[in-house]
């Protein structure tokens, strides 16, 4: 790695998403756009990127199924990758190692699902005392119905996220701002 204390984490941007009956494609495209963004920044500017493949033993989850790898038509070379089987990436996938011999402080935190993975690390990352950058519009997420039958659109559930990340867990920034180390302030 080139010294970098940041790195850029594109968390489960893998086809197995693409097999789930929830997939729609007129969300993913945004996302798509805004990742591919944020990877090609990253890049230019010198910060490491890291992939995370999310595995388990359920099709199409199993490394079996050929479903686990990079979402296209993302564009990705990253500096290291990791797999994992829980919702933080830094649970057992050897990244939380990677991070510490690289002297990375800061995270950019990115990819599928908003509430669900990048939420879970970004709070994890939080609490071992990164600096973490949410970039929610460089993740994906879809509608889902909560117990009272109301269905929460994908742009609800992001605003909530990042509603309960901000200022307490993570910056919430945009792909330029993230790139640029720019973002609102942490609270105190």
């Amino acid at each position: 790695m080139s010294g970098h204390d940041t790195v850029l984490l594109v968390i489960d941007a893998q086809e197995s998403f693409r097999q789930r009956d929830y997939w729609d494609e007129t969300l993913a495209s945004p996302y798509i756009d805004r990742q591919q963004a944020l990877i090609d920044g990253a890049e230019a500017g010198g910060i490491p990127v890291v992939q995370i493949f999310h595995v388990d033993e359920n099709p199409p989850f199993s490394e079996a199924s050929g479903f686990v790898r990079t979402l296209a038509p993302l564009r990705i070379a990253p500096n290291a990758t990791f797999r994992k089987n829980r919702h933080s990436a830094l649970v057992g996938s050897g990244l939380d190692v990677w991070l510490t011999e690289n002297g990375v402080r800061r995270i950019l935190v990115s990819g599928i699902r908003t509430e669900q993975c990048c939420e879970t690390t970004t709070r994890h990352a939080s609490d071992l005392g990164y600096q973490v950058d949410y970039v929610g519009e460089a993740t994906l997420t879809f509608p889902m119905a909560d117990a009272t039958g109301r269905t929460w659109s994908a742009r609800e559930i992001r605003d909530r996220t990042e509603l309960v990340l901000s200022g307490r867990f993570a910056r919430i920034t945009t792909v330029e701002q993230a790139l640029a180390g720019r973002g609102k302030p942490l609270a105190a």
